[in-house]
């Protein structure tokens, strides 16, 4: 049995080793954090396909237990007066719908649910070195454990490490906005739970109502990137602050909001992977974030990285060697998740205006006609990509 090893336990790397799990590989996952609480106070929606992805790996009750469903969404001019009211992908699937979730809770889930199956977890293994070989690959981390494996996948993020082996010399990019994040019980709420209000205004902004009546939000600010010390050394009271001179730019709910918000505000930098990385050297492949990381504006990072899992496991199954196996795994997935680069990049550097309907452009991303058998799991890959050609 081929043994591969993943690094990284976030949603790309759990989701990866339960599908090659699936596909009946022996997988073990090494994650740098001793728990599952990384990024457990950001929050994240999975799009239609991302939870579609989730279906096919038999997984989709662990994110339905987290979070809220988003049927609708409403976007807003800088006056508070609605542009549009649009479903959200396929809204009248309750497996498929939308739902806004905290980031550290599904990584969670998704842990539990690898472990439950009897997938290896190991926690405190920070990755330090990979070595390459003919016919192996070998992992050595900080604390001087080392792992050999058939292959080896990073799903270790913006900053991989398995990424600097492939290409060192790439870097991720700012794309032009800071984004916050944050949530509050106080807030006037501005619309029902299960939709999501996106306002166009001087500041980007979001908000959803959890059917408890919490209020998480977003906002995206253009300009110079936050200094890393800043990010270092939070400072939430004066970037709630900030955050409500500038919205009150706009006479739309959104200040109120952010003002009824707790010192619990998150902040961060939108970056992105520049297109054209290389993903593969040898027996070595990076997915997600570490391959293909994009601005949050389109909101599609955590689903395309659910996407990746499946196709990913696919081609391992039904190619007979890792060459050709990565090789048609890259050609199905570059040209749509390259788009989602470009096209959120634009969005948050102001360079492309978003649809009536809301964040994402009008046309089509690569690959959405044909999504349904690319990612249906006892269906051939190699016929599926063929025909998304």
């Amino acid at each position: 049995m081929t043994r591969i090893l993943v690094i990284g336990g976030g949603i790309a790397g759990t989701a990866t080793a339960l599908a090659l799990h699936k596909a009946g590989f022996d997988v073990t996952v090494h994650e740098a954090h001793h728990d599952t609480a990384e990024d457990i106070g950001a929050f994240l929606t999975l799009a239609s396909n991302g939870m579609r992805a989730l279906a096919q790996l038999d997984a989709s009750h662990v994110v339905t237990a987290l979070g809220f469903p988003l049927r609708a969404m409403r976007v807003l001019d800088a006056t508070g007066g609605e542009l549009a009211r649009v479903p959200l992908g396929e809204a009248d699937d309750a497996v498929l719908r939308y739902r806004c979730l905290r980031r550290g809770e599904v990584n969670a889930a998704l842990q539990a649910e690898a472990v439950r199956r009897g997938i290896g977890f190991a926690h405190g293994a920070r990755l330090v070195a990979v070595e390459d070989g003919p016919d192996r690959v070998t992992a050595r981390f900080a604390d001087g454990r080392v792992a050999t494996g058939d292959l080896l996948i990073g799903a270790d993020g913006l900053n991989s490490l398995v990424r600097r082996t492939i290409a060192p010399g790439v870097q991720p990019v700012y794309a032009g906005q800071a984004v916050y994040y944050g949530y509050t019980r106080r807030a006037p709420v501005m619309e029902d739970t299960g939709h999501i209000t996106m306002v166009r205004g001087t500041t980007a902004f979001g908000s959803a109502v959890s059917p408890d009546g919490e209020t998480y939000w977003f906002a995206r600010v253009s300009g110079p990137a936050l200094p890393a010390e800043e990010l270092a050394h939070p400072a939430p009271a004066r970037w709630r602050e900030r955050l409500v001179a500038s919205l009150r730019e706009d006479t739309t709910p959104a200040a109120d909001i952010v003002a009824a918000s707790t010192d619990g505000i998150l902040a961060t930098n939108a970056t992105e992977i520049p297109a054209g990385t290389p993903w593969r050297s040898g027996r070595t492949l990076i997915i997600g974030d570490a391959a293909h990381a994009a601005s949050p504006a389109t909101g599609q990072g955590a689903s395309m990285a659910l996407e990746d899992a499946v196709v990913l496991a696919k081609a391992l199954r039904d190619l007979p060697g890792p060459d050709e196996a990565f090789a048609l795994y890259e050609e199905c997935r570059r040209p749509r998740v390259e788009y989602n680069i470009t096209v959120s990049g634009e969005l948050s550097r102001g360079t492309r205006t978003p649809s009536q309907a809301g964040r994402a452009p009008s046309a089509q991303r690569p690959g959405d006609d044909n999504l349904v058998p690319l990612l249906e799991w006892d269906r051939d890959l190699r016929s599926a990509c063929v025909n998304d050609r």
